[in-house]
């Protein structure tokens, strides 16, 4: 029979342990999101899966913000951020750091999100277990209606798009970062298993559940 789980038996982490457990080589970039519940939204997907940091760019709005609050329910306080006037810039920078870019966009040159995988490789200079430490991604958003800023798009190495197959051609972004993010995160996970198989102590190994009872 099924039942409800109850608080205690979530394994939630409290701020101070969710800043101090090793997040996933990924951080997000929000280019000039109008919607403060898209941000807030986008924040709790980023907690929930170990996001590293948000960018938040451009128009985006930036906590404190009570409507930002309403839909992220206590992340802004666990998730780090930071706040870049222009977008361009803040990709540069990461670009300069080392990180990979990709956006979620449909473009000329997208992949499926769905054909992320690990063992076969979505980029021509991704390889397998592509998503580490030295070899983090950034994960651009881009605006409700007019999509990622076009003086981007000539600093990516990449861009996911999701499926979809009704007569729509969009997803909500917060709706769309929770399954890209989600889908990473998995991959995330396939990477660490096979390392761990290959003996390859660079990726760590899977994360442990806080235990509460302890």
């Amino acid at each position: 029979m099924f039942a409800k789980k109850n608080l205690s038996e979530l394994n939630r982490l409290n701020i101070e342990e969710f800043k101090a457990t090793e997040k996933i080589p990924l951080v997000v970039v929000l280019d000039n999101i109008r919607s403060q519940h898209n941000v807030g939204a986008v924040f709790r997907t980023c907690d929930a899966f170990l996001v590293e940091k948000i960018y938040l760019c451009g128009i985006t709005a930036t906590p404190p913000n009570r409507e930002i609050h309403k839909a992220a329910l206590g992340a802004t306080e666990s998730v780090n951020w930071q706040y870049v006037s222009k977008t361009v810039d803040a990709v540069s920078d990461l670009k300069n750091q080392g990180f990979t870019i990709v956006a979620l966009e449909q473009t000329q040159h997208s992949i499926s999100l769905s054909e992320l995988s690990a063992a076969n490789a979505p980029f021509e200079h991704f390889k397998e277990g592509w998503l580490s430490r030295s070899k983090p991604l950034a994960l651009i958003l881009g605006n409700e209606v007019d999509g990622i800023s076009d003086e981007v798009i000539p600093l990516l190495d990449g861009a996911f798009e999701i499926p979809q197959f009704g007569t729509k051609h969009s997803l909500n972004v917060s709706v769309s970062a929770g399954i890209a993010i989600w889908e990473i995160f998995r991959h995330v996970e396939h990477c660490r298993d096979i390392s761990k198989n290959q003996g390859d102590v660079s990726i760590p190994l899977r994360f442990t559940q806080h235990d509460e009872s302890k």
